[in-house]
């Protein structure tokens, strides 16, 4: 199949078929549903690409809301990779439904191509972005272990082809003290509750010398029972965040020195408990990211410069982890949120407005136009096939340009 010619058809496909992605994702902004619980999400996620004949693989990697679709027998394996859940009280404010939606649609413009070019399309259901790392899950169950090649657009503020991310991890920390009336014998107790405040100054004063990139913000999720109960547990969830993961790792020791002097001050026991898997920073593959560039440009958008992706701020995605073992990329599509950014109210709201929509319809063709240059560049392809035979061989090496 010539070049233009099968990079119109995948832009021809998710036109076509505009109206039922845009309605896909409205279908998952109605029904916002939280990690590992995202049942309806994950069957509409699957409807179209079942129709159309992909072979549907569910409850991968051990995940109930996870699923893998497969269509082709290329030996080039494109993973797409859908998220769908949303955010406690604020609902689908990170646009997770457009996601989903223009993984569909991506999904279904390469299986048009797929035979000319050589291509097993996978589209991937991976839960649990927010909080619980379903990608990474799925790794460790070997999900990814014979995909070439990821891929996913995620809505923000603004158009970024080589978006970043910092390294993340989070823990739940327990502190266990003694209970007893707070006026009739106060020194009876063993306050839990102490030792999170003490846990929390410490923290505040560490902040000052937090290295460039490195950042933490955490809750108090339980702080006792009644207020004439001197508390006998108190519980704190923390994220830690950093640039890359070694920085990550020496952030996360002088945390855990904070959390250590509170049970210390108050006379506490206390247990940490990392409530998911480590996030790893993105490692975006360079020649996809340029193409990406390209085909964002190419459909009326602005993505910022290289320079000032650089230097914008970073959130954290488990997609980073999925970018440390194979190719892939992260791009970020705008929608107008009136200046909101993701996890505000305003932005939920525009997840299912005009530009939404727009962005749905974009981010397929961007990402559907991406991988059919990739498919028809000999060099690019072959440099991705022999990376994917080396992890596969099990092999030290690289994986990216």
């Amino acid at each position: 199949m010539p070049a233009a010619t099968a990079l119109d058809d995948v832009e021809e496909l998710v036109r076509r078929r505009g109206d039922e992605l845009v309605e896909l994702s409205h279908a998952i902004h109605a029904e916002p549903e939280l990690a590992f619980d995202e049942h309806r999400s994950c069957a509409k996620a699957q409807t179209l690409v079942a129709e159309r004949g992909f072979e549907i693989t569910r409850a991968v990697g051990g995940l109930e809301t996870a699923f893998r679709a497969d269509y082709g027998s290329g030996p080039l394996v494109v993973g797409i990779c859908a998220e769908y859940d949303a955010l406690p009280e604020i609902g689908h404010a990170c646009g997770h439904n457009i996601i989903a939606a223009s993984a569909v649609g991506t999904a279904l413009a390469l299986a048009e191509v797929a035979d000319d070019l050589g291509l097993t399309v996978s589209l991937l259901g991976t839960p649990a972005e927010e909080s619980g790392g379903g990608k990474a899950l799925m790794l460790e169950a070997g999900t990814f272990d014979d995909v070439t090649v990821a891929v996913m657009v995620h809505p923000g503020p603004t158009d970024i082809a080589g978006a970043r991310s910092l390294a993340l991890s989070e823990v739940n920390v327990e502190y266990r003290g003694k209970e007893s009336h707070a006026a009739v014998a106060p020194y009876l107790g063993v306050n839990a509750a102490d030792a999170v405040t003490v846990a929390q100054v410490a923290i505040g004063l560490l902040r000052q010398q937090l290295a460039p990139g490195q950042m933490t913000h955490g809750i108090v999720t339980h702080g006792g029972e009644a207020v004439n109960i001197i508390p006998g547990r108190a519980t704190l969830h923390y994220a830690m965040r950093a640039i890359e993961s070694d920085s990550l790792r020496e952030l996360e020791g002088r945390m855990f020195a904070c959390f250590a002097a509170g049970a210390l001050a108050a006379g506490c026991e206390y247990d940490i408990d990392n409530s998911a898997p480590a996030y790893l920073e993105l490692k975006p593959d360079r020649w996809l990211v340029d193409v990406c560039r390209d085909e964002l440009r190419r459909l009326g958008r602005a993505p910022v410069p290289p320079d000032v992706e650089a230097v914008l701020p970073l959130g954290s995605t488990d997609m980073g982890n999925v970018t440390h073992l194979l190719p892939g990329i992260h791009p970020v599509i705008g929608v107008d949120a009136g200046g909101a950014t993701v996890h505000q109210r305003a932005f939920e709201a525009a997840a299912a407005g005009p530009s939404a929509d727009r962005a749905v319809v974009d981010g397929a063709i961007m990402l559907a136009r991406t991988v059919v240059q990739l498919a028809q560049n000999p060099d690019e392809r072959d440099r991705v096939l022999a990376a994917q035979q080396r992890r596969a061989s099990g092999a030290a090496g690289g994986t990216q340009s």
